[in-house]
């Protein structure tokens, strides 16, 4: 199994990513224009890109310059999922 942290250790890569930059010019271009700020990356089949920054101040720095058709946004990363707790309460519920 390959959790996220053995991904993005290695390196890893998105096997989807060529073909979206092929078929869809304006993601390729939101993902190099992104990645002159940070290591920008695409997610799943394409439905954002995204880039983790150093610090907020930095990443709305970045959101700021962005291109006017372009939507953003600063967010802050999670390490784990809140639907994990969720799904621990539920199979504790389901057990009494």
């Amino acid at each position: 199994m390959i959790t996220i942290a053995g991904f993005l250790q290695t390196g890893g890569r998105n096997d989807c990513e060529p073909v979206v930059r092929r078929r869809y010019p304006v993601v390729a271009d939101a993902l190099d224009w992104l990645g002159r700020h940070g290591p920008a990356r695409l997610t799943g089949t394409g439905s954002c890109v995204f880039a983790p920054m150093v610090d907020a101040t930095h990443a709305t720095v970045v959101l700021a310059g962005k291109p006017r058709e372009w939507q953003g946004w600063v967010t802050r990363g999670l390490n784990r999922s809140p639907l994990t707790a969720r799904l621990q309460f539920e199979q504790q519920v389901g057990r009494r």
